[in-house]
């Protein structure tokens, strides 16, 4: 058989198939069913490896010209057995896993685990170990929520906004650096506490950079918001209504863009959230343009409590005291041998929390409900761990979202979701 190249060679022309909608269009037989319209759709591989899916994500979408049909979101690309590997692990080992969760989010990752252990063991922790954990989780929610706004804008083709969010979020990431040295993979809570207290020069770097970020803030807004693209590219994108919301476990700010004032911080206060004057941002429309508005309002939230943290922290201890489930400071490990026995068995060894006790304990992350809940068989290790990943169950809205929009819309849908592969793939 002659090369495909050859000159001689007999030219075939493709068929090419009509689609059976376009000849009932033409013929006027309204007989033709859905599955026949859809006998010619293409399926759209769009990921794992795409810049708008914000990470390792894979969505099989089924189109019919420029319409979206039918999305099925595919995980596991990043799955690296967190929950089986603690089983191997003791409860201080675990804590260096939780940053690798919601990496964008590592301070929440931290103090939510630390939450959960503590509860299982019955131990409660000082005033001020309480205040530094809400600095570090409202500083958390802000970086987080300046990407998720960053990426979304720029997805829609914005670039100059995701530059000054972008700005803004490395100063916090740089407060990360000044308060336990470093910046991404913090690893800064304990059970009992924070690894160590937090310096002066943080809080006065705090207090500056609340101070400067409302005006910063507003300009970010007045970008975004008065961009009539951006405006036309989310509004009515995405919608989904409230009983679904509820029906697929979705929390943050999926949820309170719904119209539904859920937030942990406020309906199970932790640490001292109770202490704190704070409102809970909420719009109805459950669109793109709402999930926007919730985040942006929630940093304006996040900027009073901090300011209210600044003013009330305390003087003290930053670790629970008296107590043989907390490592002891590394000083005393250094002169005291009974120190150094009580930190070898908990390195070692772990805490044992009482036998088949179960605890859940959860918080309002950035992105909703990040929750650990735990299984003891009253040895050093977890007998079982679950991580109720907020990410996990929000991506779950992703196909009705979807369903019927155009193709173009996908990447605004994905960017308002904000999730975070590493936390839902565990």
């Amino acid at each position: 058989m002659p090369h495909t190249i050859y000159k001689d060679l007999e030219e075939k022309k493709p068929e090419i198939k009509k689609s059976k909608i376009l000849e009932a269009l033409e013929t006027e037989d309204l007989s033709v069913s859905f599955s026949d319209a859809l006998d010619n759709e293409m399926v759209l591989n769009m990921g794992p490896q795409h810049p708008a899916t914000h990470g390792v994500l894979r969505l099989l979408i089924s189109l019919d010209g420029e319409t979206v049909m039918k999305c099925v979101p595919e995980l596991g690309y990043l799955h690296r057995g967190y929950e089986k590997l603690a089983e191997s692990s003791t409860y201080h080992e675990f804590i260096p896993h939780t940053d690798r969760l919601d990496y964008l989010s590592p301070m929440a990752n931290n103090v939510a685990y630390a939450l959960a252990v503590e509860k299982l063991i019955d131990l409660e922790i000082p005033e001020r170990g309480k205040y530094i954990r809400v600095i570090i989780a409202e500083l958390a929610r802000i970086q987080s929520h300046l990407l998720a706004i960053g990426a979304l804008v720029m997805d829609i083709g914005a670039v100059t906004p995701f530059l000054w969010a972008i700005r803004e979020r490395e100063k916090i990431l740089d407060l990360y650096d000044v308060i336990c040295g470093a910046r991404f993979t913090t690893s800064y809570t304990r059970i009992g506490g924070v690894a160590q207290d937090i310096p002066d020069s943080a809080l006065n770097g705090i207090k500056i950079f609340i101070e400067e970020f409302s005006a910063k803030l507003q300009e970010i807004r007045d970008l975004v918001e008065r961009n009539k693209i951006f405006i036309e590219r989310c509004e009515g994108v995405g919608h989904l209504p409230k009983q679904d919301c509820i029906d697929l476990g979705l929390t943050g700010p999926l949820l309170r863009a719904c119209g539904i004032e859920r937030d942990l911080r406020k309906q199970e206060p932790y640490l001292v959230y109770d202490k704190l004057d704070f409102d809970i941002p909420t719009y109805t429309d459950s669109d793109c343009l709402s999930r926007y508005y919730v985040r942006v309002e929630e940093l304006v939230e996040s900027v009073k409590i901090l300011k209210q943290c600044l003013e009330k922290i305390p003087q003290g201890s930053h670790n629970a005291l008296q107590t043989k489930k907390v490592l002891p400071k590394k000083e005393r490990v250094y002169t005291k041998m009974e120190e150094l026995i009580h930190d070898f068995m908990i390195i070692n060894f772990g805490v044992n929390p009482p036998n088949k006790r179960e605890s859940y304990s959860a918080i309002e992350a950035s992105k909703g409900e990040l929750g650990f809940y735990f299984i003891s068989d009253g040895s050093g290790h977890p007998w079982r761990l679950k991580i109720r990943s907020p990410s996990f169950s929000n991506l779950q809205g992703l196909a009705p979202m979807m369903k019927n929009c155009m193709i173009s819309d996908t990447v605004v849908i994905i960017g308002s979701v904000d999730p975070v592969m590493g936390e839902a793939d565990k």
